[in-house]
């Protein structure tokens, strides 16, 4: 009786490899054949941009440096311009792509207690990065007792309207020419509230933006104006191809310029210290 039922056994699983081989045929004979060409939305190969190198930048002496400012700028996403800061393809949004070498340890986090760059995150911490945590109160229907439950929301890519980026902006003598260097980036959230009300906004971390020029030099972006000249998130951020309002140039006060101008006034002063930028560059060839 034993050898019988092992027997069946036996037979009953050969029949069940059999028709999983004969499924597993089928599925591979349904996706291609061996003559067909796999299909793929392209016309040749594209992969000029994963061997791109991010250019170094030109040296610069301390002598040389005649002049230099820092300033403070925010990058809005609802921009027209700036709509492929949100963008999903080729490896999701920009705080997307930022949380994601986060996670991996690839890039450090560092707080927004200051914009120095001194306070890590540290890695336990990063994983729970753009998390929201909403707490509501439970009564028991029996005790009538008020319990506060806490639920952790995941992150939201759309709940960030903006990016801050610090630079610095300096007149080199050695070269006779104005430049530029971003130091840092930090994604800013927007939390409104079940109605659609404004609740509050804040920067969810920074990240130094020179040890990340070599990976952002590697990840494609979408280009609004050629599909055929793939552009990098290196190319976005040295080529300047963003519209952006300044909100602080550094001052004795440390004052952010909607600490004492509101509304149209706050950006009308950023339009002016942008043209003070633009001048310093004449004024020291004058001199």
């Amino acid at each position: 009786m034993q050898v019988k039922n092992f027997v069946s056994c036996l037979l009953f699983s050969l029949l069940c490899l059999n028709m999983l081989s004969a499924q597993g045929q089928d599925s591979k004979s349904t996706r291609a054949c061996p003559t067909c060409e796999e299909p793929k939305d392209e016309l040749y190969n594209r992969s000029l941009y994963k061997d791109k190198k991010a250019l170094d930048y030109d040296f610069i002496h301390e002598k040389d440096v005649m002049w230099e400012k820092r300033i403070w700028r925010e990058i809005s996403v609802k921009n027209k311009r700036n709509q492929y800061f949100h963008y999903a393809k080729k490896g999701g949004s920009l705080v997307e792509i930022l949380l994601d070498m986060i996670y991996k340890h690839e890039i450090i986090a560092y707080s927004t207690m200051d914009d120095e760059f001194k306070t890590p995150i540290a890695p336990g911490e990063a994983a729970s990065l753009g998390k929201e945590i909403d707490t509501f109160s439970v009564y028991d229907p029996v005790t009538f007792d008020e319990k506060i439950t806490a639920v952790e929301n995941d992150f939201n890519p759309a709940d960030v309207s903006k990016y801050r980026i610090k630079e610095v902006w300096f007149f080199d003598e050695e070269t006779g020419s104005m430049g530029v260097r971003i130091l840092g980036i930090a994604p800013i959230v927007t939390r409104y509230d079940d109605n659609g009300n404004f609740l509050n906004e804040g920067a969810m971390f920074w990240v130094y933006y020179p040890t990340l020029r070599q990976k952002l030099a590697n990840i494609e972006t979408f280009n609004p104006e050629n599909d055929a000249l793939r552009m990098t998130w290196d190319d976005v951020f040295e080529a300047r191809l963003f519209e952006s309002y300044i909100t602080k140039e550094s001052n004795v006060h440390d004052r952010r310029i909607k600490d004492y101008k509101s509304g149209v006034d706050a950006l009308v002063e950023g339009e002016k210290i942008k043209e003070e930028i633009r001048n310093r560059e004449a004024d020291m060839w004058e001199h």
